[in-house]
């Protein structure tokens, strides 16, 4: 009988099980409610962490009146619902990338569902990580008033005692309004209908950062199809993003408006009309100035259809600078605001970003010169280093714009490359601007580095500002403890969902 042969081939590992349809969803739906408990805890902690207006009108309540009495717990809290939405936002682009590389599909429209329950919780909650919405308040009635908000700051209109100006923090109070004219037109009419009601107007500013937030779900997917990306990871990227949710939302910034009209008006400039484009755009422009860059960028896209000719050039600016102008001073003067907006644009750079390069350094300048004995000369240094933040700035966005004329640069790459310069360079840069530049280019690219850049920065900026928009002068060990049990608590849902974490 002859031996059975020895087999010399090694023992081959047995291939992982392929992740059922039925289990993939049971997991997306555990991170959807992983991420809006996290938005849960958000709401939970503002009540004594948010940017609460003065006097906090839940102090004294049996029950909402809690977070506010410790403030450390409040802000751990937080902490720990911010680290939720950030990771369940993470896993939804994983499960995301499984879906586009041919595995278990998510659900039709699982993604805006998702975004809409995360952000149900941040609307009836006050404002997180900003207190911009109550200067939004003040300037708007001022404008009500018959007062100049361009002239005249909520300190010096209102009064320092008025419900709406002690809200704010005290080196904006005597400050004039950076906004343009369509945004106080319409602060003035959330004026009439909530008078000095913080609360009410808190909510109706956070329902015109909804109407922008919409423009921007309706334009990306389309812009993303007009370059053949998926609309589904334009969403994720740019509307789903935990800073869209943190801050446009949440914080309530008129970059929600801004970047709604601008990118609406994108998207119907190059598919239908470059009228209706300009008109939208131009209004974006009267909610804050840097979307007027958008025009160029639409202008050379379109006069390259055209032929990409000089003429094509002359006559598409043309057209388009008649009918902006038309709008600009229609939405001025209709409002009766004038263009007083105009002198006031540098009012954001009263502070010194550290985030800002050509701050940065200006700053650095000023301290080399007081180390070497030439004296204290960090304002003079400062000037130079913005002016040439500005002229480099200026620089990019015309190489972008002939590049886009030559074809070699779509109009919404332009847009957001252009903007990305505008803000790395500008003297003053908050988390928020970023958005300026990320949004659009969420639909413009694929190349993987931007992407993973894209999503790091954001995860990472996301946690970085603290949630009470102030700072922790005088209490600066309460931010350190805050974190650490921010953790401790983020342990706990991150053990119940351990098995079921998208791999």
């Amino acid at each position: 009988m002859a031996a059975p042969e020895l087999s010399t081939t090694p023992p081959v590992a047995p291939t992982p099980l392929p992740v059922t349809t039925e289990e993939h969803l049971r997991r997306a739906h555990m991170v959807r409610r992983f991420g809006m408990t996290g938005a849960l805890l958000m709401a939970i902690g503002s009540l004594g962490a948010g940017a609460l207006p003065v006097p906090n009108p839940a102090f004294g309540l049996r029950l909402l009146g809690l977070p506010s009495r410790n403030a450390t717990v409040s802000i751990a809290i937080t902490y720990a619902g911010m680290a939720m939405v950030v990771l369940g936002w993470l896993w939804l682009g994983r499960m995301l990338k499984r879906d586009q590389n041919g595995g278990a599909p998510l659900p039709r429209g699982f993604i805006t569902r998702t975004m809409t329950l995360w952000a149900l919780p941040l609307f009836a909650a006050p404002p997180l990580f900003s207190k911009d919405v109550y200067s939004y308040l003040a300037q708007s009635a001022i404008a009500a008033r018959g007062l100049d908000p361009y002239l005249l700051g909520p300190a010096d209109a209102l009064g320092v005692d008025d419900p709406l100006t002690r809200s704010i923090p005290t080196i904006w109070r005597p400050t004039p309004a950076p906004y343009g004219p369509l945004f106080l037109w319409l602060g003035k009419g959330i004026t009439y209908l909530t008078g000095n009601d913080v609360v009410l107007g808190i909510f109706a500013h956070r329902i015109l950062a909804l109407i922008g937030l919409a423009g921007i779900w309706w334009a990306l997917p389309r812009l993303a199809k007009r370059l053949r990306l998926d609309p589904r990871s334009a969403l994720w990227l740019g509307v789903a993003n935990p800073l869209v949710l943190f801050h446009l939302f949440s914080g309530v910034h008129n970059e929600a408006l801004m970047l709604g009209l601008m990118l609406t008006g994108l998207e119907l400039g190059l598919s239908r009309s470059w009228v209706v484009g300009t008109v939208l755009i131009t209004l974006a422009a009267g909610v804050k100035l840097p979307a007027l860059l958008a025009l160029g960028f639409l202008g050379m896209g379109l006069a390259r259809e055209r032929g990409g000719r000089f003429f094509d050039v002359a006559k598409m600016g043309s057209g388009m600078a008649v009918v902006a102008g038309a709008v600009m001073a229609g939405v001025s003067y209709g409002t009766g605001l004038g263009l007083g907006w105009i002198n006031t644009l540098d009012v954001p750079t009263l502070i010194r970003s550290w985030v800002s390069i050509s701050t940065d350094l200006g700053v650095l300048g000023g301290q080399l010169g007081i180390l070497t004995g030439m004296g204290n000369h960090t304002d003079q240094i400062l000037t130079l280093t913005r002016s040439a933040g500005g002229l480099l700035a200026g620089i990019i966005c015309l190489w972008l714009l002939f590049g886009t004329l030559r074809g070699r640069i779509d109009p919404v790459t332009g847009v957001g490359c252009g903007l990305g310069a505008v803000v790395l360079l500008s003297p003053t840069v908050h988390p928020w601007y970023l958005l300026w530049a990320a949004i659009p280019l969420a639909a413009s690219t694929a190349r993987i580095r931007y992407r993973r850049l894209a999503v790091a920065g954001s995860a990472i900026v996301a946690l970085l500002v603290p949630p009470t928009g102030a700072d922790f002068a005088f209490r600066a060990y309460q931010l350190p403890m805050a974190i650490i049990a921010g953790v401790v608590i983020l342990f706990i849902p991150l053990y119940l969902v351990r098995h079921r974490i998208p791999r």
